[in-house]
């Protein structure tokens, strides 16, 4: 039931990223595409976010379980620990950089820079 309020929630809060005057309409902004584009963004950048940390929980809970049951074996745990996190990470990193470069045309489209 949560989820379901979550997801109505975050669909109505957006809806103000669709309005537009009249005025605001240029030729890059045909058909509220700019809004889309600035609404994909966000929520590209919001599961990516709680992909990444949704699978960093999940590994480092994993390994410390490993390492409770087996505290001999520790040392062996550390860099494939590090190294799954530090690639996990790199994915939120690159979603940071396509939304960043997709950033530039919405705010070209809006006017906003000239």
């Amino acid at each position: 039931m949560k989820k379901i309020v979550l997801a109505l929630a975050t669909a109505f809060l957006a809806l103000p990223a669709f309005a537009q005057d009249a005025a605001g309409s240029t030729a890059a902004n045909v058909g509220g595409t700019v809004g889309w584009v600035a609404l994909g963004i966000g929520l590209m950048m919001g599961l990516a976010v709680l992909g990444g940390t949704m699978s960093q929980s999940r590994a480092a809970a994993t390994v410390l379980y490993g390492i409770a049951r087996n505290h001999a074996a520790a040392d062996k745990f550390t860099v494939p620990l590090i190294l799954s996190l530090a690639l996990i990470e790199s994915l939120v990193l690159f979603a940071f950089l396509i939304a960043f470069f997709l950033q530039a045309p919405v705010v070209t489209a809006l006017g906003l820079v000239k």
